[in-house]
């Protein structure tokens, strides 16, 4: 079973990101952090500021999955670039979008 560490701490900028992803490694032996879309922030959800590739960058560079655990369907359909890229990412190995944890959950197994 995949292990997966739900952070109660938003992300606030890329050097955030890093030190959640060392605590959860090393103090939960997580392979994925989950986030709630608040604790990511709107500008992560805006494609061309560049946020949410520079913090996926750094889950990538350090072998983390990262989860965004919540409703963003208001944001997928008013936005035509943001519903490929959830689209692709749910493909991949890296960033999953899931309404829920039971969702997470369901798509991490696939992934085993």
């Amino acid at each position: 079973m995949v292990q997966v560490h739900v952070s109660d701490v938003p992300i606030a900028d890329e050097a955030a990101a890093v030190q959640l992803i060392v605590d959860a490694y090393y103090g939960h032996q997580a392979e994925w952090i989950a986030f709630t879309p608040e604790q990511l922030g709107d500008e992560f959800f805006e494609l061309r500021t560049g946020r949410a590739g520079a913090i996926t960058q750094k889950f990538v560079s350090y072998r983390m999955g990262l989860a965004v655990v919540g409703d963003i369907a208001d944001r997928v359909a008013a936005s035509k670039p943001l519903a490929d890229w959830v689209r692709e990412s749910n493909r991949g190995r890296n960033l999953l979008f899931a309404r829920d944890l039971d969702e997470l959950e369901e798509l991490l197994q696939h992934r085993q």
